[in-house]
């Protein structure tokens, strides 16, 4: 009989709009690791997201006028643990997230 297959639980934490650097998880730690990321605007012209791991920076979303149709959430598959250091957030004007990961 086959074995069932443990997967490992995923947290989530919400990052509000203009936020600068906010740590995923409470310390955040070399190694955690990004499923994917819930951008959700507020208008059809938000401002970006970027995603760092430690120093990196990474832009999952550039933003701008008239970036999205629409208001309606969407999601940025990422799939990657950290190579330098804790992933950190940063959110322009109208834009939220939420980052869904294993987070130390």
């Amino acid at each position: 009989m086959a074995q069932p297959i443990e997967v490992a639980p995923v947290a989530y934490e919400t990052v509000a709009a203009s936020q600068t650097g906010q740590v995923l998880g409470g310390t955040g730690a070399k190694g955690d690791y990004v499923s994917h990321v819930l951008v959700i605007p507020a208008t059809t012209s938000p401002g970006n997201v970027l995603l760092l791991d430690k120093a990196t920076s990474i832009t999952l979303f550039t933003g701008g006028a008239s970036s999205v149709p629409s208001v309606i959430p969407f999601t940025i598959p990422i799939g990657a643990n950290s190579q330098g250091g804790p992933w950190s957030i940063t959110t322009g004007a109208n834009v939220s997230v939420v980052a869904f990961g294993r987070f130390g």
